[in-house]
């Protein structure tokens, strides 16, 4: 194992109706929170007035400011910058998936900072302090209820980055499964091939001895491939949005991968073309991993005939390495078709002609990303046209 540091602060509140104590939990904590969202659906499935009469109920003021969409706007983040000192916030509640919880996090750090708060999204700082941030989790897949992450892209210049800083790790997070279960099974589809590429992006690694970890990563993997199959067939259960919603904080919360390296291409990758197409994350994801294993298998043929016999349980009988380090890879194909996903980008409707330009947007200032395979600009070009 690599040596490491490991501390989460926050608290999760898991549980039916959970949202409505939102008040309770946040007396002595905040004064005045700005509530970020997006959609009019938490508005007509009454969720947003819960938390609203939870607020009012603890004496606790509030301003609110709607308006998230899928991949979250720097523009947004500007005006929310701006709210927060104007109406002097002291916390900001994300109420949403991953893409509110992102957004707030950056809201969170822009009021703290004199600068530009892309400046800690390009790397040029590092973030300092941050308002303090809560989640009310309606969309579950991202894991940043838990995680020191957020991804912003930047519309003007198409461009999708993130910061990891400790500042921003969420105080307190509500998780209700109850507010998963009227979300389309394309949104839920997505989320499972979010939390799986967590799981590959921590599972693929050069560090040589992590023993507990592989253990732990391929156990929820196969949870995740198990709850994902079941919620389709049973989309109004309760206790599988409650597995679905725990394995997605789990897969992002750092505790699977302490003591390892993790890789991080695909995400980069993908975060390229979700910058210029707005395609959902999950559904990017869906596209590019399984483009990117074939790509980087023979890196290490253990690892990915480990993934066929652990994860996917096929038997090692009769077959090489190479044979199931495919096999794995169509098993994962298999899966995210089985979730009506699409498996490449022409099948998306996304154009596959940028291909140059996502590398040199991918790579930024580095000749390299990622960790099992570091991929340079024609790594990255090739990825792209086995995904087309």
């Amino acid at each position: 194992m690599d040596n490491f540091n490991f501390i989460n602060k926050t608290k999760i509140v898991f549980g039916k109706g959970e949202e409505s104590n939102i008040g309770k939990y946040l007396q002595g904590h905040a004064k005045k929170v700005l509530i970020h969202y997006g959609g009019g659906y938490l508005e007509e499935s009454g969720i947003l007035d819960r938390i609203i009469q939870s607020l009012e109920g603890s004496k606790i003021d509030y301003i609110t400011l709607d308006g998230v969409v899928p991949n979250p706007r720097l523009s947004l983040v500007y005006r929310g910058r701006e709210i927060c000192r104007d109406e002097k916030v002291d916390f900001v509640l994300a109420v949403g998936g991953g893409s509110a919880i992102d957004s707030s996090k950056a809201i969170a750090m822009a009021a703290e900072y004199d600068g530009d708060v892309w400046d800690f999204f390009t790397g040029m700082e590092e973030p300092q302090k941050a308002l303090k941030v809560g989640v009310v989790l309606t969309i579950p897949g991202a894991g940043s209820e838990m995680s020191e992450s957020s991804i912003i892209t930047n519309e003007v210049d198409n461009l999708k980055y993130g910061v990891d800083s400790p500042v921003i790790v969420p105080e307190i997070s509500i998780l209700n499964p109850e507010l998963c279960m009227t979300l389309p099974s394309n949104l839920i589809a997505s989320g499972v091939a979010d939390i799986l590429s967590h799981l590959f992006e921590r599972y693929f690694t050069t560090t040589k001895t992590s023993i507990v970890n592989d253990y732990l990563l391929e156990g929820a993997m196969r949870a995740v491939l198990d709850i994902g199959r079941k919620i389709m067939g049973d989309p109004k259960n309760y206790n599988y949005y409650a597995e679905l919603m725990w394995s997605a904080t789990m897969a992002h919360n750092g505790s699977l991968d302490r003591g390892r390296t993790s890789d991080w291409g695909s995400h980069r990758i993908e975060h390229e073309i979700s910058a210029l197409y707005d395609i959902t994350h999950g559904k990017g994801m869906a596209i590019v991993f399984p483009a990117w294993m074939e790509y980087v298998k023979n890196e290490n043929l253990d690892r990915f005939s480990r993934l066929a016999t652990e994860v996917f349980k096929i038997s090692s009988h009769s077959f090489t390495k190479l044979e199931l380090a495919d096999q794995a890879i169509e098993e994962t194909r298999r899966y995210f078709k089985e979730l009506g996903l699409e498996l490449s980008l022409t099948s998306a409707k996304v154009p596959t002609d940028k291909f140059e330009d996502m590398a040199d947007k991918a790579l930024g200032k580095s000749k390299f990303i990622g960790r099992f395979k570091r991929l340079n600009r024609e790594d990255i070009i090739s990825i792209l046209q086995l995904a087309k």
